[in-house]
């Protein structure tokens, strides 16, 4: 783990590997290629942004990304176990995780091209989406080493749940906290330290504290956490339910949908998904603004569908999963396919769409198509 910036030289070996165990013929089969992903990532990481669909690596690296790009490539392994690419990056992503984390658990976020770190500590989010992928890690990483890494970082950063004190920061720490549980529960008959009950203990006070913020607010006609739906939204409602399936907590399921239904009743509009537009967000009491719509909604609207289908069976909401995905393939609100060889447009615009390719818009497609693709009832869906 660093504790200082640092320049690195680059591994001029990284290219040669990628062209020895890149598949072409990927593209012809069902799941989405990591082409784009490719493209964008290095030895050092996953830089942030893209003129059109060629890396800008004036805009460095962010462990925003990095931790969704390590996820994105579980995911692929859990659908293509003999993926050596993926394999490949993986390793790379993590390795980036653990340079990020300081000594008190935190993690840095940017990082410039040159490879030094551009902040003291980096944003409550990027610190909660660290612990989330490391949870997701500990839960879905292939190789033992790799959960065994995943898990010494999740477990120093737990120090800072304290300091996390936003609501999406503390979603993305919940989602990681859940996939720990699920991870300890593994192991639960040799347990000797606690770790199960440790992982519970911290969900249970970050549940509660989300909890506390949807009473604080809600009515009969806003059923939300907050006074405004703004980015990442589903994510909230993700993360309750699954609080509440790990702590075995009815009432926070019981949020958790009730919560994800209003959001359905807000961004689903005669059968496509419209999410709400970073223009000016969606006050309560006003008008929800309809772009610009960003891709990084339509995955998280995946991942709650996914899991309010696990607590509920309800094959509706594997149906709003499917829509969030179809989003990127042309069913959305201007009939615009922004999903393209691998990558992902990075808005939709109401007279014209970004055409731009960064990792937040490539890794939330990706994760989309994955996630389904992990479900045997929609595989043959994913097929582009």
């Amino acid at each position: 783990m660093a504790t200082s910036s640092r320049n690195w030289h680059r591994n001029k070996n990284w290219s040669s590997f990628i062209l020895r165990n890149y598949d072409p013929e990927a593209s012809k089969r069902s799941l989405p290629t990591l082409e784009h992903l490719i493209t964008l990532s290095d030895d050092a990481g996953v830089i942030q942004h893209a003129v059109e669909d060629v890396p800008n690596r004036s805009t460095g690296y962010c462990t925003d990304d990095v931790a969704r790009a390590y996820m994105v490539v579980l995911a692929k392994l859990e659908v293509d176990p003999h993926d050596g690419v993926a394999k490949h990056l993986a390793q790379t992503y993590l390795s980036f995780l653990h340079d990020a984390q300081i000594d008190d658990g935190r993690f840095h976020n940017f990082m410039s091209y040159e490879r030094t770190w551009l902040d003291a500590v980096g944003t409550h989010d990027s610190v909660g989406r660290a612990m989330w992928s490391l949870g997701y890690g500990m839960r879905y990483a292939p190789r033992t080493s790799w959960r065994r890494i995943s898990k010494k970082l999740f477990d120093n950063a737990l120090r800072s749940l304290d300091w996390l004190s936003y609501p999406r920061s503390q979603a993305y720490a919940m989602i990681g906290l859940a996939h720990a549980c699920e991870a300890a529960l593994r192991q639960a008959q040799d347990d000797k330290s606690g770790e199960l009950v440790k992982y519970q203990r911290s969900l249970r006070a970050l549940a509660d504290s989300l909890k506390q913020k949807y009473l604080d607010v809600r009515d009969a006609d806003w059923q939300w956490f907050e006074n405004a739906l703004t980015y990442d939204n589903a994510r909230l409602s993700e993360a309750m339910l699954r609080a509440g399936l790990s702590l075995h907590d009815d009432e926070l399921v019981a949020i958790g949908l009730r919560t994800f239904q209003f959001y359905e009743s807000v961004t689903i509009d005669g059968g496509i998904y419209v999410p709400v537009g970073n223009e000016g967000w969606y006050q309560r009491g006003g008008i929800k603004p309809k772009y610009s719509q960003q891709p990084l909604e339509a995955t998280a609207l995946v991942d709650a569908a996914l899991v309010a289908h696990d607590a509920t069976g309800d094959p509706a909401f594997r149906s709003s999963a499917q829509l969030g995905l179809d989003w990127y393939y042309g069913r959305n609100s201007r009939g615009i396919v922004m999903a393209r060889n691998g990558g992902c447009l990075d808005g939709l615009n109401e007279a014209s769409v970004n055409l731009n390719m960064g990792a937040e818009s490539t890794l939330a497609y990706l994760a989309s198509a994955y996630a389904l693709a992990a479900r045997p009832a929609a595989a043959l869906s994913v097929a582009r």
